[in-house]
């Protein structure tokens, strides 16, 4: 032990002295162990005036208590900080912190990981306030149970600030006013009591000498300080993360804080609904932070008069109104992360220097807004989705004219409408005279339209607009004389199972495979075909109309060489008619060979309609699979038709 003793007097040079003395039954290795842990923790940077993190040191015997005691040169300490503090050992504390008297050097306590009841906490405060400290911080606080009133000398002290961070109190069945009163008539300039679920303070009885005021992360609602006329001389307030609902409540709680200057309304629930609500707000008040809340367009019939900086950040505010309460002493305006279409002008802000609207939804932020704030001297607008239009250029010019007001100028702003534009910097957007001037728009868009018309004009030529008129005045010809020679037929008596549209170039198919296997193979199948069954005198489109007509089904018998047919798109045409006059499931459609979509022409919109939406027949390559195509195509056809006597499948006359 003796060795152990003379390395610590060794390490801390001079001016420290620590006399540990241990029971015999305490062993040599938890003797070094103990030493290591006071020298590790003990010093920082070498110096003998701080003393940093170092633990309430106890030990257990099979004695009763402690079997040592602190030794401190007062002079030498100017912060401390202890740890571990419990009802076994508080007592300890109150030994050594009584050594501090007022003259001592120690002016910061640190106390962490405190669970002690309501008598100590209130003997270490109580010791505390009669000694040299005059900044202490507790943290980790379990408050045990036993609270209840009691006698606190506040005379006579040099604290200036209380730090109370993370209180847990076990006691579910005390008196609040016990527990705050203690808190609330402190004299002392700066208190802060933090994550500590505090549900409520009580307004001191006396003037209050608090000047600053920090009760973040709480429970705090809008009862606070209502009607409290004692805090006459706070200046700051912090009341950010607690569940404060009204902003005119929040304003009459300050109306009577006489040299508030800084609040702190924060990530609070706060709303305002303006319905013939008045908002008394201390005059004093200069720095207002309402960040991170529920606030609408409605804030800005609710806010101090001579507010300098005032931060509405990341709330749901959609517009500026320009009927307003004047702010004449405004300097600085944070709208960032709010709802805005557009920049808000400064009649009601002649004094703005700074303005943030970042992450807003600014799609083309005013041109005049440099003209109708003359005295801003920052611009932010980063973030937002600026749509690239004519509208926009106007401001990308004053943009690169305002000498550096525009915060992040360039590379923050980017377009994000049009699709095509998305990314382009701001700087790199240009649209030509044509796009962006009216008349001459409007003088190029009439001429754009007679070239349109010209040009429909010559696509209907092409894409032999005036043939189909003329095909469907056919059909509907060939409708009505059928009608009229033969009005005692109400419907048309089929002839064949299908009518077969294919090109001549595929004819070899057609007449080796295709008929064949349907007219000669199971069942009695009639397949009409133009070489055989057009009737001679007749034009070619009453032919196919007749045969359609006439046929139970179409098939149509695709292949690049189909879609170069001219007669191959008239049958299809006219199936196409019956298949929607009629009401009809009347097409089937086999593929022989693929097409590729660009060799199909413009004018085949029917063709591409229908091989989108229905299903087709795919000629297999493979010969094991055809016999499995030709029974899916004799089911699609299969039909019982009325026969003449003597003919067999596939007879013709």
């Amino acid at each position: 032990i003796t060795e152990n003793m003379r390395s610590l007097r060794n390490f801390f040079l001079y001016k420290c002295l620590f006399a540990l003395t241990f029971w015999n039954y305490i062993s040599l290795s938890m003797a070094n162990e103990l030493f290591k842990s006071v020298s590790n923790d003990f010093l920082e940077d070498g110096s003998d005036k701080k003393i940093k993190s170092l633990p309430l040191l106890y030990t257990n015997s099979h004695q009763s208590k402690a079997n040592f005691d602190w030794v401190v040169i007062q002079n030498t300490t100017e912060s401390l900080s202890l740890s571990e503090i419990t009802n076994d050992n508080v007592k300890k504390l109150v030994a050594l912190l009584s050594n501090f008297r007022q003259g001592s050097r120690l002016q910061n306590l640190t106390l962490t990981n405190m669970s002690v009841d309501w008598n100590a906490l209130t003997e270490v405060f109580q010791t505390v306030w009669h000694s040299s400290i005059e900044y202490f911080n507790i943290s980790s606080l379990t408050q045990l149970s036993d609270i209840k009133s009691c006698d606190f000398d506040y005379s006579g002290t040099s604290m200036k600030a209380l730090t109370i961070k993370k209180v847990l109190i076990t006691d579910l069945y005390f008196s609040q006013d016990d527990l705050y009163k203690i808190f609330a008539d402190m004299n002392i300039a700066a208190l802060t009591i933090a994550e500590s679920e505090m549900i409520h303070m009580l307004c001191p009885l006396s003037n209050s000498p608090f000047k600053y005021l920090n009760f973040s992360k709480n429970d705090l609602t809008d009862l606070l300080f209502q009607n409290c006329d004692k805090l006459i001389q706070l200046e700051t307030l912090i009341l950010q993360k607690n569940k404060f609902e009204s902003l005119s409540k929040v304003s009459f709680m300050t109306s009577r804080m006489k040299l508030l200057k800084y609040l702190d309304m924060s990530n609070n629930l706060l709303s305002h609904i303006a319905a013939d609500v008045q908002c008394r707000w201390a005059e004093s008040l200069t720095e207002l932070d309402l960040s991170s809340n529920q606030l609408t367009d409605s804030v800005f019939e609710c806010l101090p008069v001579n507010i300098k900086k005032l931060n509405l950040q990341n709330n749901q505010i959609t517009s500026v109104a320009k009927g307003m309460a004047e702010l004449k002493s405004l300097e600085e305006l944070n709208l960032a992360s709010n709802r805005l279409a557009d920049l808000p002008g400064c009649s009601g802000f002649m004094s703005l220097e700074f303005l943030n609207t970042e992450m807003n939804l600014i799609l083309t932020p005013s041109a005049d807004f440099f003209q109708s704030c003359p005295r801003v001297k920052e611009l932010q607008a980063r973030h937002n989705p600026f749509k690239c239009s004519c509208e926009l250029q106007d401001f990308i010019r004053l943009a690169r004219q305002s000498g550096g007001k525009l915060a992040g100028w360039p590379a923050a702003y980017v377009c994000e409408y049009p699709e095509d534009l998305r990314g382009t910097q701001l700087k790199d957007f240009h649209l030509t005279e044509l796009a962006c001037n009216t008349m001459l728009l409007l003088v190029t868009a009439l001429l754009l339209t007679l070239v349109l018309v010209a040009v429909v004009a010559f696509l209907c030529i092409y894409l032999d607009v005036p043939w189909y008129v003329q095909m469907t005045w056919q059909w509907t010809q060939t409708k009505r004389r059928a009608w009229h020679n033969h009005p005692e037929e109400q419907e048309t008596v089929l002839q064949f199972h299908a009518f077969i549209s294919y090109s001549e170039r595929d004819s070899l198919w057609v007449k080796n495979e295709l008929i064949p296997n349907l007219e000669k193979g199971e069942g009695c199948v009639q397949l009409c075909q133009h070489e055989r069954n057009f009737i001679p005198g007749k034009s070619i489109v009453e032919n196919i109309i007749n045969c359609i007509e006439k046929s139970y089904k179409s098939i149509f018998v695709l292949s690049p060489n189909f879609v170069q047919s001219e007669w191959c798109h008239y049958e299809l045409y006219f199936a196409h008619h019956k298949l929607f006059s009629e009401n009809s499931n009347s097409l089937i459609l086999i593929l022989l060979e693929p097409i590729p979509p660009h060799i199909v022409p413009a004018r085949y919109h029917k063709l591409k309609a229908l091989m989108a939406k229905r299903t087709y027949l795919e000629w297999p390559k493979e010969r094991s699979k055809r016999a499995l195509f030709w029974a899916n195509l004799r089911a699609a056809i299969s039909m019982n038709l009325p026969m003449a006597d003597g003919q067999w499948c596939g007879e013709t006359d």
